[in-house]
């Protein structure tokens, strides 16, 4: 069983990746926006303090968001799991390390995904154009602006998690600018293909 965490900022293509690992390893992707939804509709004990929070429109503690990951981690899974969105800060890769190691887990990598800022924003520009274009919704949050912020949120809050995991000897980069099937090799070869 192998456990990582996929590191990049938005919409370097995590989420592309972890689905190909959840079909290609059988894998669990534990991504937090995910298990936030599906806890306000679970009807456990945690998943009311969920929807009771995100209804008063508060953020989720990182001890309930440890907690739902606690939930997923007893299910077990097969692969192992990847963590998508989590952690985002130091405090919350603490929190997890110590989580792991409670159950008997480990981390075996993080992999990080550089990619070029403004590519990014490029990219987001095209999906809202292509998606216009085409009569679906767009999102209102892809726009260059926007797209700006949020890399200057990922920036300032979970960048300093490269040095902390190139520290604890677990981090691989790699080029998050390729093609997603030579990103995809390049995250196989880490994860020993």
């Amino acid at each position: 069983m192998t456990n990582i965490i996929l590191l990049g900022p938005p919409g370097a293509g995590k989420g592309t990746q972890a689905s190909h690992l959840v079909e290609s390893r059988n894998m669990t992707q534990l991504s937090t926006g995910d298990m936030l939804r599906e806890a306000q509709t679970s009807g456990t004990e945690m998943g009311k303090k969920v929807a009771a929070i995100m209804a008063e429109g508060k953020l989720v503690t990182d001890q309930i968001v440890i907690g739902l990951i606690r939930e997923k981690l007893q299910e077990g899974s097969e692969g192992g799991f990847i963590f998508d969105g989590f952690p985002r800060t130091l405090p919350q890769a603490d929190a997890l390390a110590k989580l792991l190691d409670e159950m008997g887990l480990k981390l075996n990598t993080v992999i990080e995904m550089q990619v070029d800022d403004e590519v990014l924003v490029e990219r987001v520009v095209n999906r809202a154009a292509e998606a216009k274009a085409a009569g679906k919704p767009v999102r209102a949050d892809d726009t260059a602006d926007a797209m700006r912020t949020r890399l200057m949120e990922y920036y300032k809050k979970t960048s300093p998690l490269i040095g902390y995991y190139y520290a604890k000897g677990n981090l691989q980069r790699i080029d998050g600018m390729d093609t997603i099937d030579e990103v995809r090799k390049s995250i196989d070869w880490i994860m020993g293909s």
